[in-house]
């Protein structure tokens, strides 16, 4: 098993920028796929970002494509999520989410294992 603890969530203003954290701990990081995944309320949970157990490959979605990035330390067994040019709309709740399997690094289905979630507020 892993735990997953989120950081770095917070008020910001439109434009800003803001970086998510998620430790791990448990069996060895580098075993894990990690994703990044968000709520909103009265809306489903969506995909933001993925990345492979070595760091090789990663993927955003859309809506994020330009504005964010993701990255991984194995080192000290941390994922993070870099958001930039923050919009209203990116207003939710963050979720990190490890995978230790093949499948699609986009479904939410993929993920074993889940944190608490950190909240994002975004003004305009």
């Amino acid at each position: 098993q892993v735990q997953l603890v989120e950081s770095g969530g917070g008020l910001v203003q439109a434009g800003g920028s803001l970086r998510l954290s998620c430790a791990a701990s448990g069996r060895t990081f580098s075993s894990y796929d990690m994703g990044w995944f968000r709520q909103a309320p009265g809306k489903e949970r969506e995909f933001v970002a993925a990345i492979t157990r070595s760091g090789g490959t990663t993927y955003l979605s859309d809506s994020v494509k330009g504005r964010f990035t993701i990255a991984r330390d194995n080192a000290k067994s941390t994922v993070y999520l870099q958001m930039n040019s923050l919009k209203p709309e990116d207003t939710a709740v963050y979720y990190c989410a490890a995978n230790a399997g093949p499948g699609n690094p986009t479904s939410s289905n993929k993920y074993d294992y889940w944190g608490q979630g950190t909240q994002v507020t975004v003004s305009s």
